[in-house]
Parts: structure tokens; C-alpha cells; sequence
């Protein structure tokens, strides 16, 4: 074959590789960082680019583009953001087609800070701007340089967008989204916005979809619940009108504010049979003076009041709390009543946070700052605390009998199933996968702080 032969056929080659790899579909990969609110978020993105005809992947190595959906409430998940931005720089280099995005909080936050120290980053989505995601990668991969939209003047009309369920057992439904109680040490208010309430013509049509494709547990979210109003609906009036949908038995719902806890809140929990009893209830702190500074809007006591009412509605309720370690100007003595608070509620989980600086809240301009070894220690002392008092309420189930909605293989042990509790313990045991997406029975054998270890009744 001749030398003009030969090269005729490599161009053909290369034009008919050319033409499958553009029929090939498109990849994304997709990293969610932070709350449940992100999680569902993520999955209206994925939803969206299915739509568009993407396919998720999750190998990195073959995406076109890499999506960071992120949060910005604590320094850390902050810093997780940056280093796998840093991370993805070099390969955006050699790479120059490939888009690379960050989304969610972080991107209403700090967008002009993204957009200086990581160039490489070609889409900045906010927090209201996520429907448009596909066009501005599409903006994006053509060439234009960055595109950058956080424009907080519209909420996003989820009823009109396609999700992509992690779980077909378990569902997020939002029923609100943002914040106007401006706790001093949060961002959520700035990057999240105002209170905007679906409709609870919305909500259900979206339970009732859940429910079709075999949904059996929902959890409802709001940055505050309990703020819910839509058309003289209250958030009560939620519960009990999505417990009247046929399929779902469990309902779940976070997060809610101790300062505005309303009494017809307790009663649906305590009435209605699908109100799973747990409640996440964020304290932040035992001291009174903190949180005042923090503008909680209560004190332990009223705090102390609700929980016992809660727990008078509802005996077999497991609470759950959030604490944040040195705000600033804590002392020792005011940690030392949060420590007493944690012992005297008595919280089945808490998740204890390290006081980080967000910009732009009032908190962040507060004096004397806390000293990072200080709260080190203090964080230790608490997660040790709770880690006992988790034992203490564990042990006491062994030999019980609970409800699990079984989940899965566990992910640390595939011979064994796990699942949850009504009042959210992981419970992990032995059966088979016919059990999968099925209410059954265990009975307790051993327990840690945070797992009940068990068998099929």
C-alpha cells in the first residue's frame, strides 16, 4: 500500500473514532458536600443533566465535567472545597475542554474569590440558580470564560424540575428553603435567603409521586420547619395531610427551632402514627449569656421546658441536638453548662461543632476569639461525653424488640443488613436481601454509642 493509500485510511480511522466519540454520552461527575438540603439539591442536578442526556459517573478520570455542590456553613467544609479545587487545576490544565463548576453555598458566597484564586473554575452557581446549571456548563464549554450566576431573586419551582433519587426506599422533600433568623454565627441567611414556603399542593403531588415509584419514608426539610406557611397552612397541617398518603410509613422532618416550637407541632407528632419519633433540635449551648450573643431567641431553661413537653407527647422520642464549641468570648465556666445541659437533657446523637468565622455574620466581629487549641480541647471533652450517653441510652435497648426499615448491605460488612429504628438508630444484622425495602422486627443482642447490633425477630 502506498504511502498516499495509507494516509487516506488513518484519516478515515481518526474521523469514524471522531464521530463514536461524539455519539458517546457525555459525562459528569457530581461531589456533594454538607446538609440534606444540598443532598436534594443534588439530585434535581442530576436529574437535569440526565434530562439533557448525561450520564453520572462516578470515575472522575472520564468526565467532561466535574461539579462541586458545596456548603459553607463551618470552615472546614470550606477547606475541603479549596483543596479539591487545587486538586483538579493541574488536569484542568492539561485538559482544556473539561468544565469544571461549583455550585451551592460556597458559590453565593464567595464567587469572586473562586473566580480569583481557581481560574480553572469555568461555572459559579448559586444557591437559586442551580435549575440553570446545564446551560451555563453549556455557556461554559463553549468557550466564553467563566460564567459566574448567583442571583438570588427567584426560587427555583421544583415542581417543574426532574430528580434523580438516590434512594427509591427513602426520599428528601424540601417544603421550605431559607433563613431569616440570622443566628450570629451563621451564613445560612446570606447565602440561602428568605423563607419561601412551597405549596402544599406542591409537596403532596410530589409525596404522592414518591409513594407511586415505592417510596415508604420521607423527610421533610426547611432551614426551620417550623416557619412553614403557605395559604394559612401551617407545617402541622403538613404532616398530617402527607400521613394521608397511601405507600408512605415513616415521616421524618429537620430541622426545627426551639424558639418558635408551636404546641400543634407537638400534638401532630404525638397523633399522627407516620411521625417517626425522633426530633432533631439544635441547642448550640447550655449557657444562657452564649445563647443570648448568639441571638438564639431562647434560654436553657425554655429549651429544658420544650424538651420535657416533647418528651410528655411523645415518651418514646429520641432527640437529637447540634452544639458549637467556642463561640466566641465563651468561657470556661459557660462551657461547663453546656457540658451539664448535654448530661441533663440527655440526647440520644449530637453532632458538636468548633466555632469557625463566617464572614459576614455578626459573630464574626465579636471579641475575645476562642483559641483553636482551647476549643480542640473542649470539642474532645464534649464528643466524649456524648459518646458515653449514647452508650448509656444504647444499652438500654438491648433485648428490645424495634422497627426497622431495612435500607441495605452495610457498607462495612456486606454479609450483614442494616437499617433504622423510628427513632433513627442504625441497626445492623443478619439476612438475607429479599428483606431489602421491608419493615421487620429486631431484637437488640449488643449495642455501641452509635449502632444496635442485632437479628431478625
Amino acid at each position: 500500500m502506498g504511502a498516499g493509500a495509507s494516509f487516506f485510511y488513518y484519516n478515515k480511522l481518526v474521523k469514524i473514532e471522531a464521530e463514536q466519540k461524539m455519539k458517546e454520552p457525555r459525562k459528569v461527575r457530581l461531589h456533594t458536600y454538607g446538609c440534606q438540603m444540598n443532598e436534594y439539591d443534588s439530585e434535581v442536578i442530576a436529574g437535569l443533566f440526565e434530562r439533557d442526556g448525561w450520564v453520572l459517573t462516578d470515575d472522575e478520570s472520564e468526565a467532561e465535567v466535574i461539579l462541586l455542590n458545596t456548603c459553607s456553613v463551618r470552615q472546614h467544609a470550606e477547606d475541603r472545597v479549596w483543596g479539591a479545587l487545587f486538586e483538579l487545576r493541574e488536569r484542568a490544565m492539561r485538559q482544556p475542554g473539561l468544565v469544571v463548576g461549583v455550585c451551592g453555598c460556597m458559590a453565593q458566597a464567595k464567587a469572586d474569590e473562586i473566580a480569583r484564586r481557581c481560574p480553572h473554575v469555568k461555572v459559579i452557581c448559586g444557591t437559586r440558580a442551580f435549575n440553570r446549571l446545564p446551560e451555563l456548563v453549556a455557556r461554559a464549554a463553549q468557550g466564553r470564560g467563566s460564567v459566574i450566576d448567583t442571583d438570588m431573586s427567584s426560587e427555583p419551582f421544583l415542581a417543574n424540575l426532574p430528580q434523580k433519587r438516590r434512594s427509591r426506599l427513602k426520599a428528601f422533600v424540601p417544603v421550605m428553603r431559607g433563613c431569616e433568623n440570622y443566628c450570629a454565627y451563621c451564613v445560612v441567611p446570606y447565602v440561602r435567603g428568605h423563607e419561601a414556603s412551597r405549596s402544599l399542593e406542591e409537596v403532596l403531588a410530589e409525596v404522592e409521586s414518591l409513594a407511586r415509584d415505592g417510596c415508604r419514608e420521607v423527610m421533610l426539610l426547611g432551614q426551620n420547619v417550623n416557619s412553614y406557611r403557605a395559604a394559612g397552612v401551617s407545617f402541622a397541617d403538613v404532616l398530617r395531610e402527607v400521613a394521608a398518603i397511601k405507600g408512605i410509613d415513616r415521616i421524618r422532618f429537620m430541622t426545627s427551632h426551639p424558639k418558635d416550637f408551636p404546641d400543634e407541632l407537638i400534638r401532630a407528632m404525638a397523633d399522627v402514627p407516620q411521625v417517626c419519633e425522633h426530633l432533631h433540635l439544635p441547642l448550640q449551648s447550655g449557657c444562657d449569656r452564649i445563647l443570648k450573643m448568639m441571638n438564639r431567641g431562647y434560654t436553657f431553661e425554655s429549651y429544658r421546658g420544650l424538651a420535657q413537653k416533647i418528651r410528655g407527647a411523645v415518651p418514646e422520642i429520641a432527640l437529637s441536638t447540634d452544639i458549637l464549641v467556642g463561640f466566641p468570648g465563651e468561657t470556661d465556666d459557660d462551657f461547663k453548662q453546656t457540658a451539664r445541659a448535654l448530661k441533663e437533657i440527655g440526647f440520644d446523637s449530637a453532632f458538636i461543632f468548633k466555632y469557625s468565622d463566617r464572614e459576614g455574620t455578626s459573630a464574626y466581629e465579636l471579641q475575645p476569639k476562642v483559641g483553636e487549641e482551647i476549643i480542640m480541647r473542649r470539642h474532645a471533652e464534649l464528643l466524649k461525653l456524648q459518646e458515653k450517653i449514647g452508650m448509656e441510652k444504647n444499652r438500654k435497648l438491648i433485648g428490645a424488640s424495634p422497627e426497622v426499615l431495612v435500607e441495605g448491605y452495610s457498607p462495612r460488612n456486606p454479609e450483614r443488613l442494616f437499617g433504622r429504628t423510628r427513632t433513627n438508630k442504625r441497626v445492623v444484622f443478619g439476612g438475607g436481601g429479599d428483606l431489602i425495602g421491608k419493615l421487620v422486627y429486631v431484637i437488640i443482642r449488643e449495642a455501641t454509642p452509635l449502632t444496635l447490633i442485632g437479628e431478625e425477630l
